[in-house]
């Protein structure tokens, strides 16, 4: 009795360390310390490359560089959402203009004597991630027609295309994201809302982009997702040579003069953080260059790079680049842009910088507002440069920095009470942020309406945004000089 007592006792420890240890080996993979699909480079390595640390799904009570660097990721691992399109009953959507950032992309920069990230810049349906139109959006983007495109814009390629990534390029990532981004307006701003007509054709569309592949082909990414299988012929893709979309009206000394001034300021911020300085060191040593050259470099773009593509960051001889490195510059970030918003040098180089953009969405509104049905959709295709100013010119202190394939919107809406009744709703990311505008922010206290009258953003545009300045326009703000 006592042996088999004795036995069973055994059975039950060995089933109890047995449960214990898948649980461990479970909980390990679930962290990725234990490495599962490497890629291509890594698997002729003995060293595996993992990721650290889980992807955070709620958002920490304070500010994280970790979470924040996901954020900027924008991984594609759900079906994009938002309140785009939503409207109290019996209001009418009358133009919707849209504001992109270019999806993931290759660095910019390289880390000096370092592997470049093992990406493949070629569009594989079958590899994640990927979307249910991605065969269908190769497919039609080999069939382009570019004779009413502007001449920059024919000579860029449609798709990315290189078995490993060129600097800067767009990569299957970056192509998915804004897929998501295009399906979502689809069903929200065509489906639900009509906002173009079933025969729409070339005038009701206006589509702008940078001179730069990455921002045309996202761009034409999410494009085809709000009208899949268009036709090429009632396309036309202009060039926007300014990154800030200034257009004919860039000229203003005065916004050249605070975008120095900021640079001033981040630069005397970098010097003061001892932790930052003594990374740049480490890094230096590690990948053996001076200091300076690696701090030229731009590392965190890389290791950026790295990080949202789940690849180690660089090793030589002399040792690993570490996710502690890459937490104290990321970190280093978030303080620059909590100390940006509260010097205000940033917030006066914004207003001078995305004043033509606004005055052109203004524009175009009222035209729209007037009866014209031209234009009704508009698409900028940017860069982080251009939407950052803009959610500082409009107030929006809060907003994280443009995270890849980021996008900001206009609408324009009538209310059912008649014609003049004009109201503007402004949402990034999916979030509608019009009532924290410093346009509109005193209006949602002072008023039960649902949506920010247009009068408000008008006077903004046209008058307000310069009274910091001590101005009444745009002429004046910029060649005003500061004593």
């Amino acid at each position: 009795m006592c042996r088999r007592m004795v036995a069973r006792n055994r059975f039950i420890l060995l089933l109890v360390v047995a449960a214990l240890l898948a649980i461990l080996s479970l909980s390990l993979q679930f962290l990725n310390l234990i490495p599962t699909t490497p890629l291509r480079e890594e698997r002729q390595h003995a060293k595996s490359r993992k990721r650290i640390l889980p992807v955070p799904f709620t958002e920490p009570p304070v500010s994280d560089p970790i979470y924040e660097a996901y954020a900027y990721c924008n991984i594609p691992n759900r079906t994009e959402n938002g309140w785009e399109g939503h409207s109290p009953p019996d209001y009418k959507l009358l133009s919707v203009q849209v504001l992109i950032r270019h999806g993931d992309r290759y660095p910019l920069y390289a880390i000096p004597k370092t592997k470049r990230p093992a990406i493949d810049c070629m569009l594989i349906p079958s590899r994640k991630p990927s979307h249910p139109q991605l065969p269908a959006f190769v497919s039609h983007m080999s069939r382009a027609v570019k004779s009413r495109w502007d001449s920059v814009m024919s000579a860029l390629p449609r798709l990315p295309s290189h078995a490993v990534c060129e600097m800067g390029e767009l990569t299957q990532t970056g192509v998915v994201q804004h897929l998501h981004n295009g399906q979502f307006l689809r069903s929200t701003y065509i489906k639900k809302n009509k906002l173009l007509p079933s025969n729409w054709a070339s005038k009701h569309l206006y589509i702008e982009s940078t001179g730069k592949s990455r921002t045309l082909q996202s761009g034409l990414a999410l494009l085809y997702g709000l009208l899949p299988d268009f036709d090429w012929q009632r396309v036309n893709i202009r060039h926007q040579w300014s990154t800030i979309f200034c257009s004919s009206s860039c000229d203003c000394p005065m916004r050249n003069h605070y975008l120095d001034e900021e640079q001033r300021r981040q630069f005397s911020l970098r010097v003061k953080n001892n932790l930052l300085e003594q990374t740049y060191v480490e890094m230096a040593k590690i990948v053996g260059v001076p200091t300076r050259q690696l701090r030229a470099a731009n590392p965190i773009d890389s290791l950026l790079c790295h990080f949202c593509h789940n690849i180690t960051f660089p090793c030589t001889h002399n040792g690993c680049i570490s996710l502690e490195h890459f937490m104290v510059i990321k970190g280093h970030q978030l303080d620059d842009e909590k100390e940006r918003h509260e010097k205000k040098l940033y917030y006066k180089y914004s207003i001078l910088a995305v004043h033509p953009f606004l005055n052109q969405t203004v524009s175009r509104m009222q035209r729209i507002a007037e009866g014209h049905k031209e234009e009704l959709f508009a698409l900028f295709s940017a860069h982080d440069v251009t939407v950052a100013p803009l959610l500082s010119a409009l107030g929006l202190s809060e907003a994280r920095f443009p995270r890849f394939a980021a996008r900001m919107v206009f609408e324009l809406w009538r209310s059912p009470k008649g014609r003049k009744n004009l109201y503007v709703r402004i949402l990034y990311n999916g979030q509608d942020v019009t009532f924290l505008t410093s346009f509109c922010q005193k209006h949602n206290t002072l008023s039960n309406e649902p949506l920010c009258p247009f009068q408000n953003f008008l006077n903004f545009v046209k008058r307000d945004m310069f009274a910091i300045f001590n101005s009444t326009n745009y002429y004046d703000a910029c060649h005003r000089r500061v004593f």
